[in-house]
């Protein structure tokens, strides 16, 4: 029955695979909250967003759910990124292994934009007042071992989203499989073949702005002397949908011995608001005994045609990574990534993990 169901499954990977260079059809900016699209945790960034086969840590939370179920011990992560124009994402999680029910998690995403002036018609130079802008998503996962090689998990997602005295917000889920399958296990070991992941993020409520901004006077007869010229009327806006975002990915261990691991994924992204792509990721785990761990991951990101100089569609990635291990199989880790980002500049992440 294993057999079976991880053929059929392979086959449905290879079918997605081909169709992608038959769509065309892109929807450029029709969603909102697009900072649930930018990717959470160095060492998943640094391999060219190449994760949801891999995904085995806290930031599975993002990647795919059904990776948190590979986590053993209580375990926490803390995520800075200083993002484009003086953007910053900060992203803070933690999951709790629950004996015979499975694996919980809480993640907490938040983008601050800074603060700008307020202009209008009359003063685009400025009124001298600030508006400031963030956006915040709490995610709440539950993610459990079906069998040994399947595993399964769940996402409920609150988004919210503020603009000055503007704000809106929706509900979601995801949705993640994981499946280890023993095709192409370099070792002969069940455990070391090549593992299929499935995705599917953001599927959920629209999300509206509302609040006093939308609030302006209007005179609704401009011709006519009277008392028209301060009528309250508001400016009704439309509904947006999220990002909603299908993955499907493998990842092979090539290498596999006591003192290497070298591991190669690959991802299909189909987003509802842009074009297919597809992202390659690798990375080199070097063991140290009495030690830890010491990484070194590189990956390329697809469908960045829009952001290069050169109309590459590739944006390169790199990092580093660390873990220590303390009192048995608990470990503290230190994780950077540097992505490239076209004509927007250089990117940098660092990531700290604690598992206790």
């Amino acid at each position: 029955m294993k057999i079976i169901l991880q053929k059929y499954i392979f086959l449905i990977f290879a079918y997605i695979i081909v169709g992608l260079n038959a769509q065309t059809i892109n929807r450029y900016g029709t969603t909102t909250a697009n900072f649930l699209e930018i990717g959470v945790g160095s060492r998943a960034t640094a391999m060219g967003d190449a994760y949801v086969a891999v995904a085995n840590d806290v930031s599975s939370i993002y990647w795919n759910s059904a990776g948190l179920s590979n986590i053993s011990n209580a375990s926490t992560l803390f995520m800075v990124q200083p993002w484009l124009v003086d953007i910053n994402m900060v992203f803070a999680a933690g999951a709790f292994p629950i004996k015979n029910i499975g694996v919980l998690g809480l993640g907490i995403t938040h983008l601050d934009y800074g603060e700008m002036d307020v202009t209008n018609l009359e003063y685009q130079d400025g009124t001298g007042e600030r508006f400031g802008a963030s956006d915040v998503a709490a995610t709440f996962t539950f993610s459990r071992k079906i069998v040994s090689w399947f595993s399964f998990g769940t996402s409920a997602k609150y988004i919210s989203s503020n603009i000055w005295h503007s704000s809106a917000s929706a509900f979601a889920i995801d949705l993640g499989v994981l499946v280890n399958t023993k095709f192409f296990s370099f070792t002969g070991k069940d455990k070391d073949g090549m593992n299929i992941g499935m995705s599917i993020s953001n599927y959920g409520t629209r999300m509206k702005y509302d609040g006093i901004d939308s609030y302006q006077p209007i005179d609704i007869s401009e011709y006519e002397a009277g008392n028209y010229g301060d009528v309250a009327g508001q400016f009704r806006t439309s509904e947006w949908e999220l990002p909603l975002i299908f993955r499907i990915g493998f990842a092979l261990k090539p290498i596999v011995t006591n003192m290497m691991n070298f591991t190669i994924s690959v991802d299909a992204l189909h987003p509802n608001n842009n074009a297919e792509s597809i992202n390659i990721g690798t990375a080199l785990d070097n063991k140290i005994p009495g030690f830890g761990e010491v990484s070194i991951r590189a990956g390329m990101k697809n469908g960045m045609n829009s952001l290069t100089k050169d109309n590459n569609d590739l944006g390169f990635t790199a990092g580093v990574g660390c873990k220590l291990f303390y009192l048995g199989n608990r470990s503290l880790s230190i994780d950077y990534t540097y992505k490239t980002m076209g004509i927007f500049g250089n990117i940098q992440m660092y990531t700290v993990g604690l598992s206790f």
